[in-house]
C-alpha cells in the first residue's frame, strides 16, 4: 500500500484518549467534537491507542469508537496505534476492520502490535513470551482473510479450516497498515514490509529510523516508487503568547503523567519508554512544544529538518487541558502553522 506524499508535508493527530476530569458521557462526547475539527481542518488521519484497566486509554475497543469516528466525519482517515493483536481473535478482527472499511468507504488505517505493556496482557492470561509469535500468527490471518474468501491458517495459536469469509475491506487489497517504530532494526523490518511507520522518540534518535527505513527501501530496489508515511509525533500546546501555552501545557500533563504510569505504580514495575514527569521535561527531552504559533513553527521546522520525517503527527488533547483550550491551540496549528510547514520534506 504506497501513500505519496508528493513532497507535501502532511499532518496527523495521535490521541491516547486518556481520562481528564469530565464525566464519561461527556468526555466521549467532547472528544468526537474534537475529532469532527481535526476532519474540518484538514489532518490526514486520526491514530488512536489501545490500552485496558488504565486510565491512559479510555478506547480499550478500538473498533467501537472508531465506528463512531467514522460516522462523524467525512475526509478524515483513522485507525488504530496500535491493535494489540495478542488480545484478539484475529477471524473477529478482520471482520470488524472491513466493517470499518466499509463504513467509512475506505478510510481506514490498520495499526497492529504485540501490545506494549506486559502488564495488560497478562491481565488477560497472555503471556508477554508469547506476544511476538501471537501477533505474527494473527497479522497472518488478517491479511490472509482479507484478499481471499476461505480462511485456512494452521500454527501454534490459531487453527481455521475452510471456514468462509463474508466481508471484505472497501480498499484493495488491504487498507494501509502502520507501524511504531523506536529501534533502527524494526524500522527495517517496517519498510521490507510496506509499512508506514511513527516515532514519538525525539528527532535525533528518529533521524537513525528514518535513515534505516529509507536504506531498507533502497536495498529492495523500492526508493523510485512514491514513499510510505514515515511520522514523527509530538506533544503540541499552542496559544497567543509562549507564557500561555507554556501555563497550559504545565497545569494539563501531570495528569497525563499520572495515567501513563497508573498501572506501573499498581504493580511495582517501570514501562519500557518512560516519560518525563513534567511538561518542562518532556520538552527537554524532544518529545513535546508548547509556545506561541512562531515558537511552534520554529522548533517543529527544525524536528522536520533533523529527523527526515515526512508526516507530523500532533497530541493536541492530554491531561487536563480544557475543550476550549485544545480547539484554540488545533485551531492556531491549523491557521498558522500547517502553512508553515507544509513544504518542509
Amino acid at each position: 500500500i504506497k501513500t505519496d506524499t508528493g513532497g507535501i508535508m502532511e499532518f496527523g493527530v495521535f490521541d491516547h484518549v486518556d481520562r481528564s476530569h469530565l464525566p464519561l458521557h461527556e468526555y466521549f462526547e467532547a472528544r468526537l467534537e474534537l475529532v469532527e475539527r481535526y476532519d474540518q481542518a484538514g489532518f490526514y488521519s486520526y491514530h488512536i491507542a489501545e490500552h485496558h484497566s488504565t486510565p491512559l486509554g479510555l478506547s480499550p475497543s478500538p473498533s467501537v469508537f472508531l465506528a463512531a469516528v467514522a460516522q462523524r466525519t467525512k475526509r478524515l482517515r483513522f485507525g488504530p496505534m496500535i491493535y494489540a493483536l495478542p488480545l484478539y481473535n484475529p477471524f473477529r478482527l478482520l471482520e470488524e476492520i472491513c466493517m470499518l472499511d466499509q463504513m467509512s468507504a475506505g478510510r481506514v488505517d490498520m495499526g497492529f502490535g504485540r501490545g506494549a505493556s506486559p502488564i495488560e496482557l497478562g491481565m488477560f492470561g497472555i503471556d508477554p513470551a508469547d506476544a511476538e509469535n501471537i501477533y505474527g500468527e494473527g497479522l497472518e490471518v488478517i491479511l490472509q482473510g482479507m484478499t481471499e474468501q476461505r480462511l485456512n491458517f494452521k500454527g501454534d495459536f490459531y487453527h481455521y479450516d475452510d471456514v468462509p469469509v463474508a466481508l471484505e475491506p472497501f480498499q484493495k487489497p488491504y487498507p494501509p497498515m502502520w507501524y511504531g517504530i523506536h529501534t533502527p532494526e524494526s524500522a527495517d523490518r517496517a519498510a521490507r514490509r510496506d509499512l508506514n511507520v511513527l516515532s514519538l522518540d525525539d528527532s535525533a534518535l528518529t533521524k537513525t529510523l528514518t535513515h534505516s527505513y529509507r536504506a531498507a527501501r533502497t536495498d529492495m530496489g523500492k526508493d523510485s516508487q512514491p514513499e510510505l508515511k514515515i511520522g514523527i509525533g509530538r506533544f503540541i500546546v499552542l496559544a497567543d503568547t509562549d507564557d500561555e501555552a507554556l501555563s497550559i501545557a504545565r497545569r494539563a500533563y501531570p495528569l497525563w503523567h499520572d495515567n501513563f504510569n497508573y498501572l506501573f505504580r499498581l504493580r511495582g514495575s517501570k514501562p519500557r519508554h518512560p516519560r518525563a514527569p513534567d511538561f518542562d521535561g518532556l520538552c527537554a527531552d524532544g518529545q513535546g512544544i508548547a509556545g506561541s504559533p512562531r515558537t511552534v513553527i520554529d522548533n517543529l521546522s527544525t524536528d522536520i529538518a533533523t529527523s527526515g520525517a515526512n508526516y507530523l503527527v500532533g497530541q493536541f488533547s492530554f491531561g487536563s487541558l480544557t475543550q476550549a483550550e485544545t480547539l484554540r491551540s488545533i485551531d492556531l496549528f491549523t491557521d498558522q502553522v500547517m502553512p508553515a510547514l507544509r513544504g518542509q520534506v
